[in-house]
């Protein structure tokens, strides 16, 4: 019976009069396959990227404080970074150059493609207004001038951009250029390159903790520098080309960049309520789409001012005295009964740890002390640590030290304990 039921439906669909009512279903059957397999792509990519959906390749948003990641996209993919090479030019001039220098441009200075301040070979300027020509127009001759004068070659100087970055913790970083023109180095096959998370990072260096961070800010905040060659033959004019310092109340700090490869490049700083953060965007669209960086930025700006507040977890701990197998008894000076010596948080550690954190986050505190020593017990010995750890990653370790000392109950001591108590 059934058999001849499913006979009949066939031979109904195939009839030419509803043969369209089967091409019909057949049509929504597969429009409702590719939705739902589109819905399910998409739900993975909102799985994949959080919250945010970004243009660039390749994000971080960093606490500059810590150095930790509060958002990464593909932060540690290996890519060019163009002109954002040029706030490690930058800060290297203002750490180890002399800004009232007079340098000479070079011919090979002078030969650097656009954009360029157009330097000739034998002006002569000073290094101090180069480095405005280098971070307001992103001039390409300019960083090589500055790059020979602080180095004595691009090649030293390069040297000295890879050190610096290997100082600062970025050991993915590869520096060839001081301006950021694509290069790759013939014999190793290396290409200029870095990791978003280790430009966020050498952002950070920038304006938390390198002794330079207040001229840095200076120069990259200037809305627009007039300066003359040292002969006062040329005149220049230079404006910043960073329009994000106009988009939010919060910018510090940003430097843009552009090449075929790379794409479009950014590397910036917000500053609110006390909290710094670092953004990197590498591979954020090419032309025509120069406005996709500022997109990624503000929402990764926004995602860290929204998200996370200081707060401080240090949590103070209480000790018992810990007893000191064959240790001399300070109090009384007898051997009947046990010694014990006081113990705590080494005194000189700072007994705060803010930190930057969201209400996901999530912070434990262990402690391991000895539970019995064995003398001799020297004063400060660590006997035991106090470790904070944020999301199951140690960030602060205090050592638990004595506050004295406790001396060995040696036959030699217990003999003149003898001799001075109980022989005439």
């Amino acid at each position: 019976m059934h058999t001849m039921r499913r006979l009949k439906i066939y031979r109904l669909l195939v009839t030419r009069k509803n043969i369209h009512k089967a091409v019909a279903v057949i049509l929504a059957a597969a429009l409702f396959c590719c939705l739902a397999l589109r819905t399910y792509a998409g739900q993975d990519e909102e799985k994949k990227d959080g919250e945010l959906k970004l243009y660039a390749q390749a994000a971080v948003l960093m606490d500059a404080d810590s150095g930790r990641v509060l958002y990464g996209k593909n932060e540690k993919d290996v890519l060019p970074m163009a002109s954002t090479t040029k706030i490690m030019t930058c800060i290297l001039a203002l750490e180890y150059g002399n800004l009232d220098e007079i340098v000479e441009a070079s011919a090979y200075a002078a030969s650097m493609p656009k954009v360029k301040l157009y330097v000739k070979q034998g002006e002569r300027y000073r290094l101090g207004d180069l480095l405005y020509s280098l971070m307001l127009e992103s001039h390409n001759d300019s960083a090589v001038v500055i790059a020979e004068a602080v180095g004595g070659s691009v090649e030293e100087f390069a040297s000295m951009m890879n050190q610096k970055a290997r100082d600062i913790g970025c050991y993915d970083t590869y520096f060839i250029t001081p301006n950021g023109l694509d290069a790759v180095v013939n014999d190793s096959g290396r290409v200029h390159s870095t990791t978003a998370a280790d430009l966020a990072k050498i952002m950070a260096y920038c304006v938390t903790d390198s002794p330079a961070r207040e001229q840095f800010l200076e120069i990259t905040r200037t809305i627009g520098y007039d300066f003359t060659d040292a002969d006062g033959k040329r005149s220049f004019h230079c404006n910043n080309h960073n329009a994000f310092l106009n988009m939010m109340e919060e910018a510090l700090s940003g430097k843009t960049g552009f090449t075929n490869n790379a794409g479009y490049c950014y590397v910036g700083a917000v500053e609110s309520e006390g909290r710094t953060f670092t953004v990197a965007l590498l591979a954020c669209g090419w032309p025509n789409n120069r406005s996709y960086k500022w997109s990624d930025m503000k929402q990764l700006a926004s995602y860290g001012m929204e998200r996370y507040q200081y707060r401080d977890i240090y949590e103070e701990k209480r000790f018992e005295d810990i007893r000191v197998e064959g240790g001399i008894n300070a109090g009384t000076g007898t051997p009947y009964k046990d010694a014990y010596v006081s113990v705590g948080i080494d005194a000189r550690e700072e007994q705060s740890i803010p930190y930057l954190l969201s209400e996901q986050d999530e912070v434990e505190v262990r402690t391991k002390v000895a539970d019995v020593l064995t003398a001799p017990v020297a004063e400060r010995e660590e006997v035991g640590a106090v470790s904070y750890y944020l999301n199951g990653t140690l960030i602060k370790r205090y050592p638990v030290v004595t506050a004295g000392a406790v001396e060995e109950r040696t036959y030699g001591w217990i003999c003149a304990y003898i001799l001075r108590n109980f022989l005439p």
